[in-house]
């Protein structure tokens, strides 16, 4: 079977410098994309770069630095881009947290919700002009732990008996939530908005002890379905939904829960500092 061509393509990839974003980075260059990686740390988002040049062959490879644990930052890194591109095929949400102790970011969320899915749901909206100027594709890495998730309506920020895969889990639940509603919300404009689950992967991420990493897949494998996603003839128009193994799959009824995921919309919205209703 032929791989698909990202000639002429350009991708956008949080949390590109290491695991399984510097994977799929890597592969989409592969494939001929022209790629952007998002990362915090400028020294290792250089050196991934250069990397991923060498193993692609592949020299249109760039960065630029953000911090999605600040919404400031956040916005910064959207003009950016927004400046620098009039058009995006891919945004790829990759970035993530897990974090054993209740942490906040710079705006003062619990961190896992802001970094998993205010920072995700932030750039995604403020680049609706480039994604639908090329009728993108949006690629939210969510996870299977959004099972796990309780969205507490009256501790939304785990204020109260903080747990730490109920927290991330909440997190990736908001996210599958808010990809569902972007899904629908920009059916006229040609961009499309899936999720999926990488699989139980040995990365950086943290909350996962060294040992259990030595039976886990690594970061390449954990990429298949963001590049499926991401470059796939197949999956063109397809959007709204959730992918394991490059296949759909079925989410948590929680994920389904029409009511609850309005709420949740309107929350973040108001915490992202945008509108809830899309033009």
């Amino acid at each position: 079977m032929s791989k698909p061509s990202m000639e002429n393509k350009r991708c956008v990839i949080t949390g590109g410098n290491s695991g399984i974003g510097k994977a799929t980075a890597t592969e989409l260059a592969r494939l001929g994309a022209s790629i952007t990686l998002v990362c915090r740390d400028e020294a290792k988002g250089e050196a991934a770069v250069a990397d991923i040049q060498q193993q692609s062959g592949n020299a249109q490879i760039d960065l630029i630095n953000a911090d999605l644990a600040s919404l400031d930052s956040v916005r910064q890194l959207a003009a950016t881009i927004g400046e620098r591109f009039e058009q995006l095929d891919v945004l790829v949400n990759n970035a993530g947290v897990m974090c054993e102790k209740r942490q906040t970011s710079a705006d003062g969320f619990e961190l896992q919700w802001a970094v998993n899915h205010l920072a995700p749901l932030l750039l995604t909206r403020l680049l609706q002009e480039p994604l639908a100027a090329a009728g993108g594709r949006v690629v939210n890495v969510s996870s299977q732990v959004h099972r796990m998730g309780l969205i507490q309506l009256d501790d939304l920020q785990w204020q109260q008996k903080y747990k730490m895969f109920k927290s991330y889990g909440q997190s990736k639940l908001a996210l599958i939530m808010a990809s569902n509603h972007l899904a629908k919300a920009w059916q006229g404009l040609g961009i499309t908005v899936n999720c999926l689950h990488p699989g139980v992967i040995a990365t950086n991420l943290g909350g996962t002890p060294k040992l259990m990493k030595l039976f886990l897949r690594g970061p390449e494998a954990g990429a298949r379905t963001s590049i499926y996603l991401a470059s796939d003839p197949a999956v063109a128009g397809i959007s709204g939904q959730y992918f394991i193994n490059c296949k759909p799959a079925k989410t948590s009824a929680a994920a389904q829960d029409s009511k609850i995921a309005d709420k949740v919309w309107n929350i973040s919205c108001e915490m992202i500092g945008l509108p809830a209703e899309i033009s």
